[in-house]
């Protein structure tokens, strides 16, 4: 399973990773397309308006780890980078992850022992 986390965009029928700046909308490819530049190797950029998009949404794949909440920010190999979401410093003093920032923990889960992965779109 990938897990998807920011935004996605539809358009002319097929979905990219986007991000979206004001009436326009940056779409990234993995492959060459037609009228898309390479913004480094293997990532492809092109910028449309954000009119001509079939949809716009942001993803999350949540799960549960150690029996908390957490958010999948991506993946390396059998291993997930996760977010707790629970909002409790001790929970998260207690289960050993780090201080991304001032509330914000963050640790690296393996893959096998994270359970109830679902993807939510807003």
């Amino acid at each position: 399973m990938s897990f998807r986390h920011g935004y996605y965009a539809g358009w002319r029928g097929a979905e990219y990773e986007a991000s979206p700046d004001g009436a326009e909308v940056r779409l990234y490819s993995a492959a060459p397309a037609d009228g898309f530049t390479e913004a480094a190797p293997g990532r492809f950029v092109r910028v449309v308006p954000a009119a001509e998009l079939e949809h716009l949404s942001y993803v999350n794949t949540f799960c549960t780890w150690q029996g908390e909440p957490f958010v999948v920010l991506g993946e390396h190999q059998t291993w997930l980078r996760v977010e707790y979401t629970g909002g409790k410093a001790p929970v998260a003093e207690r289960l050993g992850l780090e201080t991304f920032d001032r509330g914000v923990y963050q640790a690296w889960a393996p893959r096998a022992d994270v359970a109830d992965l679902r993807e939510e779109t807003v």
